[in-house]
């Protein structure tokens, strides 16, 4: 028998969105879950076709909810949970990129400095 709703902290770590489902409730207390346009509770029940927006470090998702499970399953199931909308797929994608981008033209040196040039970039920043 399939129930007719799942919170939506257990839903989130069955969906394998978060590691632990303790994390999933702190998320959605601190407002980066949405179910439907509308901030929730992590008591709130999850329907079938439910649309519920992710916001998680600087990476946001906009997914459909497919199936529903109080358990936490293989990445494979949890995968078959949701289904993620077009545009949220093209925003991810964005994301990404911008950021691969800022780590490759970021400055970095070209070695580690040494232990005298570690001493002397504490001095300087002492100084400071």
């Amino acid at each position: 028998m399939l129930p007719s709703g799942v919170r939506i902290d257990k839903w989130l770590w069955a969906a394998r969105f978060f590691k632990v489902r303790s994390l999933a409730s702190v998320a959605v207390k601190a407002g980066h879950i949405d179910i439907n346009g509308e901030r929730c509770k992590p008591s709130k029940m999850v329907q079938l076709g439910d649309e519920i927006c992710i916001r998680k470090e600087q990476i946001q998702w906009t997914i459909q909810v497919t199936s529903l499970a109080e358990k936490r399953g293989s990445a494979t199931v949890a995968a078959m949970l949701y289904e993620e909308t077009d545009s949220s797929l093209k925003q991810r994608a964005l994301q990404l990129e911008q950021q691969k981008f800022k780590t490759l033209h970021a400055p970095s040196p070209d070695k580690r400095p040494t232990k005298r040039e570690r001493r002397q970039i504490s001095k300087f920043k002492q100084q400071s």
